[in-house]
C-alpha cells in the first residue's frame, strides 16, 4: 500500500516538475502579446497637477515599459499610441482585441483636491466606494473631448452612477487574472519603491470595459501631491516606476506558464491525495497557515464542493472588493504543494500558495526564505 501511495507522490511532483518545463517552453516557443495603453493625449492632457502633463509623463513611462519587454524572448509589445496623439475610449481596447493580446495594461497618474498619495491598481467591475468611483468617473471624462460621444457611448454619462452602474462587466471571465496581474505591478511599486499602497480595487472604466483579456489601469500616484507629483515626473521617478510595472508583467508571465500543462493528468481521488499526503515528509512553519488560492470573483458563492469541482476545505474571505477562495489549510509546506497540484489537476490551472500570519497575508517567498 506505502508503494502505491509513494507512486502517487511521485506522479504529482512529476507533474509540478512538467508544469515548469512546460512554463520554459512557453517561455520559448509561444508569442506572448502585451497591449501598452498610454492615457489620455493630443487635445486631453491628462490631469495637470503640479503643472505637470499626465499625457507626457505616461506616454514615456509606458515606451519604457515596452524597451525592457521587447528584450524578454517571444513577448511582443503594442502600443494605442506612441506619440502625443488623441486616441478615443472606445478605440483602445479594441486594439488589444484585434490581435488577441494576452493582456492589457493601461498606465495613468491620478489627482485630488487635497495631498491624497499612493498608487492603486483597478480590475474592471462595479465597486459601491465612492472614492474609487471618482477616479473611474475622472478617467472617463475624456468622452466629452470625442466628438459625438453622444452616438458612441450610446448615452453613456461618466459623471452618472447609474450610467456606470448599467454597464455590462466583460471582464468577469477574466478578473482573477486581473487581479494576479495588478497584484503583482501594485506589490512592486509599494514594496520596491516605498510608495503608499492604495491597494487593488475593482471599478468601471471604459478603456477596460471592452478588452476580452486579463486587464488592468495602473495610476502611479497622485500628480497634485507636492512630493509624490515632482518624483513621478522626475527622470528618476519614471524609470522606476517602468521597471516595477514591467517586472510585474513578465512575472504574470511565468505564473501562467506555470498554470498551463499540455501534460495529460492521471485521474488522482481526493481519497489518494488525501493518503500521499500522509505518506510524506512533514515540513512545518510554524504560527503560519499555508492556503491555495483557487479564485477571486465580485461574486460570493457557498463554500460546497459542488461550487469548486468537488474540491473540499474551501474557505471564502472577503478583501477589498473581492471574494478570496482557498482550498486547504495547514502548515505543513509539503501537503500544501501537494494539494496546489491536485488543484491544477481538477482544473485550477492558475492556482497558487498564499501565506497567512495570525490571519494577515504575507509574503510567501518571505516565509521560506525565513526557515532556508
Amino acid at each position: 500500500m506505502k508503494a502505491k501511495y509513494t507512486f502517487i507522490i511521485l506522479v504529482l511532483l512529476g507533474i509540478v516538475v512538467s508544469y515548469s518545463f512546460v512554463a520554459h517552453k512557453n517561455d520559448t516557443t509561444k508569442e506572448f502579446i502585451v497591449v501598452l495603453d498610454a492615457g489620455h493625449g493630443g487635445k486631453d492632457p491628462g490631469n495637470r497637477g503640479n503643472g505637470y502633463f499626465e499625457k507626457d509623463i505616461v506616454l514615456d513611462v509606458t515606451l519604457q515599459i515596452g524597451k525592457l519587454l521587447e528584450k524578454q524572448p517571444n513577448m511582443k509589445v503594442i502600443y494605442t499610441r506612441k506619440t502625443d496623439v488623441f486616441i478615443e475610449l472606445d478605440e483602445r481596447a479594441p486594439v488589444a482585441n484585434s490581435v488577441d493580446a494576452d493582456i492589457f495594461v493601461s498606465i495613468h497618474c491620478d489627482s485630488h483636491t487635497s495631498q491624497a498619495y499612493g498608487a492603486g491598481t483597478f480590475v474592471m467591475g462595479l465597486n459601491k466606494s465612492k472614492q474609487n468611483l471618482n477616479t473611474a468617473k475622472k478617467e472617463n471624462e475624456v468622452i466629452f473631448l470625442e466628438e459625438n460621444y453622444e452616438e458612441t457611448y450610446a448615452g453613456f454619462d461618466p459623471n452618472a452612477p447609474e450610467s456606470i452602474i448599467g454597464l455590462t462587466i466583460m471582464q468577469e471571465e477574466y478578473l482573477d487574472q486581473s487581479i494576479m496581474l495588478a497584484g503583482l505591478i501594485q506589490n512592486n511599486i509599494v514594496n520596491n519603491l516605498k510608495r503608499r499602497d492604495r491597494s487593488v480595487k475593482q471599478d468601471v472604466f471604459w478603456v477596460l470595459h471592452h478588452s476580452y483579456m486579463p486587464s488592468v489601469l495602473v495610476e502611479m500616484g497622485f500628480l497634485t501631491n507636492n512630493k509624490e507629483g515632482p518624483y513621478i515626473n522626475s527622470k528618476k521617478g519614471r524609470k522606476e516606476m517602468a521597471r516595477e510595472i514591467a517586472n510585474g508583467i513578465i512575472t504574470y508571465r511565468k505564473n501562467l506558464a506555470l498554470g498551463t500543462s499540455d501534460f495529460q493528468n492521471p485521474t488522482i481521488t481526493e481519497t489518494e491525495i488525501e493518503a500521499a499526503i500522509e505518506e510524506t515528509e512533514e515540513k512545518i512553519y510554524k504560527g503560519v497557515t499555508f492556503k491555495v488560492q483557487l479564485a477571486a470573483s465580485s461574486k460570493k458563492l457557498d463554500t460546497k464542493p459542488y461550487n469548486f469541482k468537488g474540491l473540499k476545505e474551501i474557505t471564502r474571505n472577503k478583501e477589498e472588493d473581492f471574494y478570496k477562495y482557498y482550498y486547504g489549510e495547514t502548515s505543513d509546506y509539503n501537503k500544501i504543494q501537494l494539494m496546489k497540484t491536485y488543484a491544477r489537476e481538477k482544473g485550477y490551472t492558475s492556482s497558487y500558495i498564499v501565506a497567512f500570519k495570525k490571519n494577515k497575508k504575507v509574503k510567501l517567498s518571505e516565509v521560506l526564505k525565513s526557515q532556508d
